[in-house]
């Protein structure tokens, strides 16, 4: 079993949610006691949030690639990235270690493309909807990626930063996220990307006329994956 190495902290609701999936794929794969091997660093998210806010995107690839060094000096032979935002420095964090970053715009597009769909909705802050840093990546694989209206992106984006990330789930923003997706399959998606870590927080199968792509789940379930795959 190679170790992982879990690069987290934005927000660290989400990192919980990585170990505990990441550790009951596991228990299921191999049985008995079995637990992962991994190693957790986990930034002060506040600072992060801060970088994001002024677009200081140099600094925040500098830091969570410092991180990511050390992970890979405490013996980590893979890499998850514990959010969808950030992989917008996943270039800076590559060329800072040797070992492999799985990267989640990868897993999400695959697990799109296995379930037969080709037009997705993908739900995020507003730097994953609006940029092209992970929408250039899905499609890069093929699928055609649709993003709500400026204002619900806004709604999208709010409900991220001033509830999930603090631990809050409303009814009323799942009201507002079931609106949002029924829009985007009125515009022909076919399935939608969770792609914020803390949206399955909120939005569960059942809140959404659409199949969900719970990146979270996905990302975790295919570092299990990767850590037990043959060696070459």
């Amino acid at each position: 079993m190679r170790k992982i190495g879990l690069l987290g902290g934005m927000s660290w609701e989400s990192s919980a949610l990585y170990y505990a999936v990441i550790n009951e794929g596991v228990k299921d794969r191999l049985g008995g006691l079995h637990s992962a091997r991994c190693v957790l660093g986990s930034v002060d998210f506040a600072g992060v949030e801060e970088m994001q806010s002024t677009g200081d995107w140099e600094a925040a690839g500098a830091l969570l690639a410092a991180e990511a060094v050390a992970l890979e000096r405490a013996g980590a032979e893979l890499l998850v990235l514990c959010t969808n935002t950030m992989h917008k420095v996943a270039d800076a964090i590559e060329r800072a270690v040797g070992i492999p970053l799985l990267h989640l715009a990868d897993v999400t597009a695959q697990a799109v493309l296995a379930a037969g769909l080709r037009t997705v909705a993908l739900l995020g802050t507003r730097f994953t909807m609006e940029e092209a840093f992970y929408r250039d990546r899905l499609a890069g694989h093929g699928l055609q990626v649709l993003v709500p209206g400026a204002d619900d992106r806004s709604t999208v984006d709010r409900v991220i930063y001033q509830e999930l990330v603090l631990g809050e789930v409303r009814d009323a923003s799942r009201d507002a996220f079931r609106r949002i997706i029924d829009e985007l399959a009125s515009r022909g998606a076919e399935g939608v990307i969770l792609g914020c870590t803390e949206i399955e927080l909120l939005v569960r199968p059942a809140d959404s006329a659409l199949p969900t792509f719970p990146t979270t789940r996905l990302h975790a379930e295919a570092a299990v994956r990767e850590a037990l795959a043959p060696v070459a």
